[in-house]
């Protein structure tokens, strides 16, 4: 599940009582230790990387912090072409060689039990954050870059995707057998301008994270409008669908791409009980079949979800019979 290591498992509150989220991210034992929480608690198929996409901008020297009710804020955020210039290099002084030892503390522990998935978030999304300071309801300092100074967003915009696609090639490296690519905020852009500023960014993220080898999992929340284009451009090796987008239609409008499907269950309906989240897990997992198919959440885990509202979800996929 997307986000499945975090707030919603007591294991994971007993930690954060004691550590600061970042630094549970750059501390390798922490962060491996929370990666590994949900195998052992729900008995799911993969680990997920404790970590934040945000850790490739902190690298490029934007300070950033991560506060519990509040969420990610960069202090100075990019707002002119000169301040996008001043970016430095993310793997330069080491800076992400904490998350990368993280990968590699987190193999350990999992001593092949089951696979690890990294992640990175993708350049549209990225540069969102870097320009808002944070969240934000209509991303309208962000859209304005574009509108006023396309070329620093491009510029911005090609600098992150060779930053975001080189991390994901060395968390494969490191012991990472799969990765994924965030575009959490593709649904900010309409069609002509994701087509401009997020999707072909996306497809050279891909591009470079392809080469460690590992299959590479793309996951643009609200634009199910342009899922066989994602499978053109990027060439990935499987299409995240979001709960915004029919199950069964996500698999018509894929079947003539080399490409495996995953979703899509809305997150808010683990708060429904056993009975109900079987028979909404039966449903989805009827609609896109067993063949080149992940089960999983169409959006993050909710940081409330009580746990057996999870665990039903995984029990449901564990012993699901067409």
């Amino acid at each position: 599940m997307m986000r499945q290591a975090g707030r919603y498992l007591p294991e994971y509150r007993a930690l954060r009582a004691e550590h600061d989220f970042l630094d549970m991210v750059y501390t390798p034992a922490l962060a491996a230790e929370v990666t590994v929480q949900p195998v052992r608690v729900l008995k799911v198929d993969a680990a997920i990387l404790f970590s934040d996409i945000l850790v490739v901008p902190h690298a490029m020297g934007m300070e950033l912090t991560i506060e519990e009710g509040v969420g990610p804020r960069f202090h100075r955020p990019l707002r002119s072409a000169a301040e996008i210039a001043e970016i430095t290099d993310p793997f330069s002084a080491g800076r992400l060689d904490p998350v990368l030892e993280a990968v590699a503390a987190t193999g350990k522990l999992l001593a092949g039990e089951v696979p690890l998935i990294g992640f990175a978030g993708a350049p549209w999304t990225l540069a969102c954050y870097m320009v808002e300071g944070g969240g934000s309801k209509h991303f309208a300092k962000a859209k304005r870059l574009l509108a006023r100074d396309p070329d620093s967003a491009h510029a911005l915009l090609a600098r992150l995707a060779d930053a975001s696609g080189r991390f994901l090639e060395q968390q494969v490296r490191a012991g990472a057998d799969v990765v994924q690519i965030f575009d959490s905020w593709a649904g900010a852009l309409g069609p002509s301008d994701y087509r401009t500023f997020g999707l072909p960014y996306l497809a050279r993220t891909v591009a470079r994270a392809k080469d460690a080898g590992a299959p590479v999992i793309v996951f643009a929340l609200g634009a199910g409008w342009a899922l066989e284009e994602i499978a053109e451009a990027t060439a990935a090796d499987v299409i995240g669908i979001d709960w915004h987008t029919d199950a069964g239609e996500a698999r018509r409008r894929l079947a003539k791409y080399p490409v495996a499907v995953q979703g899509n269950m809305d997150p808010t309906w683990l708060y429904a009980s056993p009975k109900e989240i079987q028979r909404r897990t039966d449903e989805m997992l009827e609609a896109f079949g067993r063949d080149g198919y992940i089960a999983n959440l169409g959006h993050g885990i909710l940081p409330d979800t009580p746990v057996p509202g999870a665990r039903a979800f995984v029990n449901t996929i564990r012993g699901f019979e067409p």
